[in-house]
């Protein structure tokens, strides 16, 4: 008997999120940005806002992250419910931010980025062995990540290194979408 392939979907997920990034970056930012005073009137900015990006660095940033994921997903083995929980994550991160009408414009995929981590780790954690203690530690991470960040504090904050404000918020909107998602998918999970 053969192995069946491994589940190309996860990956090509990170892939495309990565191009929608980069098709994206000769585009007007001022025109797909998250912007709350005009989410109303044009609703495609709860998904646009993910793929701009203010820097060079805010973009190199977030496609490392998108790569690093891919090869987390690829060796965790990551396929079609994880995918579809990462779909689910996406506009729920963006529409949360909301909830934060202080945050008067965001761009960037770093909040979908950690909603991938979530699905990532919980994934993870259903598994055996040392695929556990690896999910036990990339949500550890990912918890200790979002409390040093202090999400609820200010909206935007500085943070060395990047030449763009950090949205902390952002990341645990993601973190909890992607909890979410991964909650709505469970049940179809194969066994």
């Amino acid at each position: 008997m053969t192995a069946s392939p491994p589940d190309r979907r996860w990956p090509a997920l990170c892939a495309a999120l990565a191009l929608l990034c980069l098709l994206a970056w000769p585009a007007p930012r001022e025109a797909l940005d998250w912007q709350p005073a005009l989410a109303a009137h044009e609703p495609w900015r709860a998904v646009t806002a993910a793929f701009v990006h203010w820097t060079p660095i805010h973009l190199a940033a977030n496609l490392a992250g998108c790569a690093v994921l891919a090869l987390l997903g690829h060796r965790a083995g990551l396929g079609r419910s994880e995918t579809l929980a990462a779909l689910v994550a996406l506009p729920l991160t963006q529409l949360a931010l909301l909830l934060r009408p202080d945050l008067l414009r965001y761009a960037g995929l770093s909040g979908v980025l950690h909603g991938l981590a979530a699905i990532a780790a919980l994934t993870l954690l259903t598994h055996r062995g040392r695929d556990r203690w690896i999910g036990v530690a990339v949500l550890a991470g990912l918890v200790a990540k979002l409390v040093l960040e202090q999400p609820l504090g200010p909206a935007l904050r500085a943070t060395p290194g990047f030449d763009f404000a950090v949205a902390p918020f952002a990341h645990l909107a993601g973190a909890l979408a992607g909890v979410l998602g991964w909650c709505l998918t469970f049940r179809i999970r194969p066994k």
